[in-house]
């Protein structure tokens, strides 16, 4: 998969958040907001193709976590990410 073209992740006051600019991606009805964690993975696999298991790697390199729990917890970001368009495949 792949990051849609037009999200920037910022910092603001200590909260993660996709900044979206262009047309399309333009939708006040929500913010998509991110912990840490899932902030470290979109830096991790951002401009490039990835898998969750790329996405997990990111989670095993940042944070003391078992390799099970990070598959686990990268799969259901991805569904996430899919589920609000941040991604393609």
């Amino acid at each position: 998969m792949k990051i849609r073209e037009g999200f920037e992740l910022r910092e603001v006051c200590g909260m993660y958040v996709l900044v979206a600019s262009g047309r399309k991606n333009i939708d006040f009805s929500k913010v998509v907001s991110m912990n840490e964690s899932a902030a470290e993975i979109w830096k991790a696999v951002a401009d490039r193709e990835f898998t969750v298991e790329d996405m997990a790697k990111a989670l095993t390199d940042n944070y003391e976590v078992d390799a099970e729990t990070a598959l686990k917890d990268a799969t259901a970001i991805a569904k996430t990410w899919r589920e609000s368009q941040l991604v393609e495949d």
